[in-house]
């Protein structure tokens, strides 16, 4: 608990119960930062005194002095009215994004974010915050939760740097950091980007010290920011792994507060880039602290065709069932869509699918090694999911039974996901402005990307019986969650074998879908011959485009171990101007998108579309995976939006419409054995 904070006028330093400390040259900054610090804490050791729904000692210390004796009467077992008071099953969508960075990840500080942890959770929760350049952002619609998931990697350090830390100023090369970022050198502050990628970083950054004081910084502002029933910050961290350049970065997050996400000090990459020493980390958590982990890969497009392995695993190992059932118990959802990337589908492995090719990243990865065509298939979550039935038909796991989420990988501590309210990967140019469409988002080696290529994407909707973290943390687990490329896209989809047309059209849908099926997220255990039956519901973000279409994505392992996929169209807007051809396909529907104002209209689409199906190719012997597929008809990407705003000409190759979208958590199909 925080007892006290202190300024030291001597020495600059403040203290925190005596522990955090931090160096600056400016005492009066630093005293603005310890009262803002300590009164939201103290607010959040008040509201942490009583549980959602009990009396506070406060307000019972109160009611003592009245003489008022609060009684609880004795439950009804038999006086079932409420139907919300008696729920028991996820009867809301709770929006969130679960990989942000604020000005404590080394990279997003040396790309001049200005913004702390507290700027992130008031801006998420839906306040006005001026951003690094100056430019007020504010959310349409707040969000529900946030994983603040800073870099574990020199945490805190950068802070620790501009406040005159005495360990790092003692290296030269720190010492040389410190006069390009701080001294008017910011010209060449890019000489530093992604720092977290090099082997040659100063080892003072790991300082233990530094770390654990910007922990227990990170995890005590999200406890102050924490509301339940009203908004959730759940505490996490990102795992920067890599095997050189290859990106396996992982977002650990966890289902505690503050004091018990405390008990162990994050893992470094530093330490090691293994994911299985990650695992051991997590369970080495679970087991000192009694709480609950877990891991999300990032999108795998940067991880130059190690992400998903088959055979030999990313540090040469061969695939065994070890790494399939820890990979299974400790990674239950995939990062699938984010700023730097869709990872669904690629056209190189789908090219049946007219939609795979959505914000595709194939250049390279961090280091500036190109990519090569025979990298990408262990890269996208699709293949994936149909090369995990085969492992598990060798190892008697599947490492890739995965959900699938969206979050928007910012590191402006400004979690924008709108085509139209879009702030950018980083500070370094990519806030809005008239050529950030043009100037590179970062590279290396032979690997540049241009500004045009950031997808303002995504965010990762959950399935929840309330917003609290242990109810977010626990739909996230159990995979009862889906991604969007930032649309607020409802999605409803449920497999059973005795599901009906009255079914889906009855009001208590999902009750239905609960007590005759599984949700998305789940397995179908074999219990008939007949295919199963599927139930899916979509509905538009009511701030965004009408829907175009809902499709059933499947995949399968046959009798030979190979496996296969297919698209099915199930559900369409406009059945007036179009219809299923012989193909299965569905035509395009007509664009409203004026690329020129950056406007369209609602003229096609729909607010709402439905299915009950059935796989007509069907085969009770065959595992198999099941997903929906939103889309909505085009509207105008952020590229048009910024052509309007600044009146800028882009280049002709540069895409001003998109589709945005919605990807469900798989529902899996096993077979009796």
């Amino acid at each position: 608990m925080t007892d006290f904070v202190a300024l030291s006028p001597e020495s600059g330093q403040l203290k925190i119960n005596g522990e955090f400390t931090v160096q600056t040259k400016n005492s009066l900054i630093i005293a603005l930062i310890a009262i803002a610090f300590y009164a939201g804490w103290s607010f959040n050791q008040q509201s942490e005194t009583s549980q959602p729904g009990e009396e506070s000692p406060a307000l019972q210390a109160k009611a003592d002095k009245t003489g008022y004796v609060p009684t609880q009467p004795t439950r009804n077992q038999d006086a079932l009215y409420s139907p919300v008071a008696n729920q028991q099953q996820p009867k809301q969508v709770f929006w969130g994004d679960t990989h942000l960075h604020s000005s404590f990840s080394m990279d997003a500080f040396i790309f001049g974010n200005t913004l702390g942890p507290d700027d992130a959770y008031r801006f998420a929760k839906g306040e006005k915050v001026m951003a690094t350049h100056g430019q007020p952002a504010q959310l349409r619609e707040p969000l529900d939760f946030l994983v603040l998931a800073d870099h574990t990697d020199g945490v805190g350090a950068m802070i620790a740097l501009k406040a005159g830390n005495e360990k790092l100023l003692a290296n030269p090369t720190l010492q040389r950091w410190s006069e390009i970022l701080f001294e008017g050198e910011a010209d060449d502050a890019r000489q530093l980007d992604s720092t977290q990628t090099r082997l040659d970083t100063p080892r003072e950054l790991e300082d233990a010290d530094i770390r654990g004081n910007a922990w227990d910084y990170l995890t005590a502002t999200a406890d102050s920011h924490y509301q339940p029933g009203v908004f959730t910050p759940l505490i996490g961290f990102e795992f920067t792994a890599q095997k050189g350049g290859q990106n396996l970065h992982r977002v650990v997050i966890y289902r505690d507060d503050a004091e018990t996400a405390q008990t162990l000090l994050p893992l470094s990459p530093k330490e090691s880039s293994d994911p299985r020493v990650l695992w051991d980390f997590l369970q080495q958590y679970e087991e000192t602290s009694g709480g609950k982990v877990l891991a999300i890969a990032h999108n795998g497009n940067l991880s130059n065709g190690i992400m998903f392995p088959t055979a030999e695993l990313e540090f040469g190992d061969a695939m065994d069932s070890d790494y399939a059932q820890r990979r299974a118990r400790w990674e239950p959802v995939y990062e699938v869509t984010q700023i730097k990337g869709d990872g669904e589908a690629h056209p190189l492995l789908s090219p049946d699918d007219r939609f795979s090719d959505y914000e595709s990243w194939d250049l390279g990865d961090f280091a500036g090694v190109l990519k090569t065509d025979q990298m990408i298939p262990y890269e996208y979550a699709r293949e994936a999911l149909k090369n995990g039935l085969a492992l598990q038909s060798t190892y008697g796991a599947n490492p890739y039974q995965f959900g699938m989420i969206g979050s928007t990988d910012s590191h402006t501590s400004l979690a924008t996901a709108a085509e139209d309210n879009f702030y950018g990967k980083h500070s370094a140019g990519m806030e809005p402005q008239p050529d950030r469409w043009k100037d590179a988002v970062g590279g290396r080696g032979d690997v540049t990307v241009p500004g045009f290529m950031m997808a303002a994407s995504g965010y990762a909707a959950v399935w929840a019986t309330e917003n609290t973290r242990e109810a977010i943390w626990d739909a996230i687990q159990r995979k009862e969650v889906y991604a969007t490329t930032g649309s607020r896209i409802t999605v409803r989809f449920f497999g059973g074998w005795d599901f009906s047309e009255a079914d889906l059209q009855a009001s208590n849908m999902p009750d239905i879908g609960y007590s005759k099926g599984v949700p998305m997220g789940a397995s179908l255990l074999q219990s008939s011959a007949a295919a199963p039956v599927f139930m899916l519901q979509s509905a538009k973000d009511p701030s965004g485009a009408n829907l175009d279409r809902l499709q059933v994505i499947k995949g399968w392992e046959d009798a030979d171990g190979a496996v296969h996929e297919k698209v099915f169209n199930v559900a369409w807007s406009n059945p007036e101007l179009r219809s299923l051809d012989a193909k299965g396909d569905v035509a395009d529907i007509p664009s409203t998108v004026d690329e020129a104002t950056a406007t369209y209209s609602h003229k096609y689409g729909a607010a709402e579309l439905t299915a009950l199906w059935q796989d007509p190719e069907f085969s009770a012997e065959q595992k198999a995976f099941y997903y929906v597929r939103v889309l909505e008809v085009p509207s105008p990407r952020w590229t048009a939006y910024d052509a309007a705003k600044f009146d800028v000409e882009m280049a002709p190759y540069v895409k001003n419409t998109t589709q945005d979208r919605a990807y469900s958590s798989p529902i899996w199909y096993e077979p009796s054995d």
